[in-house]
């Protein structure tokens, strides 16, 4: 790969990274509570776009590419799974009153733990059944090496997702900084209503595209 075309996809990755997409409404969605869920999810995220970049690289994505069922099939999975993170976070939004209530009478919670652990969870599970990622690997990547190999492929989907990851992170510190700045409960929690409710409507256009 030459200096140049290096460069182009550095831009190119950087102008995709900004563009709203599932994993970056997921970001938003657990940084709204506290910055660290968000962080977690972000490095899910870019964990799942590495695994795809692993699969592009081995030539196993070409499948997707060939087969409109397994491409549909991924996509209605990962719709299913978007509607089940929105659906459990208006879920988990009725039960946070009562947890806030246990945080400020001095009561141990365990809530941070398992909400880091499920974010990072949740962004490995979304980019992985989002079949889009590995088709962008498939049909971009090659357009910027001289030389196509698997360890050349990994090299830029590393690349991609770094730079994914970083503007994620960044999102979720912005976001959660944003929050901190607005700690009244009633927009807090109209906060989470809203991200949640998106998380939902895009599993939904998901899983409908398939059709």
């Amino acid at each position: 790969m030459t200096l140049s075309l290096l460069l182009s996809f550095v831009g190119l990755c950087v102008l995709l990274s900004i563009t709203p997409g599932p994993d970056s409404f997921l970001v938003l969605r657990f940084s709204i509570v506290d910055a660290r869920p968000g962080i977690a999810a972000a490095i899910g995220s870019a964990l799942g776009g590495i695994v795809w970049a692993v699969v592009v690289a081995a030539g196993v994505a070409a499948l997707l590419e060939q087969s409109a069922t397994a491409y549909r099939t991924l996509k209605v999975i990962g719709g299913i799974y978007l509607v089940y993170l929105g659906i459990r976070a208006l879920v988990e939004h009725r039960k946070q009153r009562g947890t806030d209530t246990a945080q400020v009478s001095g009561q141990p919670s365990t809530g941070a733990a398992t909400s880091i652990r499920s974010a990072f969870v949740a962004g490995v599970v979304s980019c992985l059944f989002n079949p889009k990622v590995g088709l962008f690997y498939l049909a971009v990547l090659p357009q910027f090496l001289t030389d196509v190999t698997f360890a050349n492929t990994l090299a830029l989907g590393a690349i991609e997702c770094t730079i994914a990851a970083v503007e994620m992170i960044l999102l979720a510190l912005l976001a959660s900084r944003a929050v901190a700045m607005l700690r009244r409960p009633r927009v807090r929690a109209r906060l989470e209503q809203i991200s949640a409710v998106i998380l939902a409507a895009l599993g939904i256009g998901t899983a409908a595209s398939a059709a």
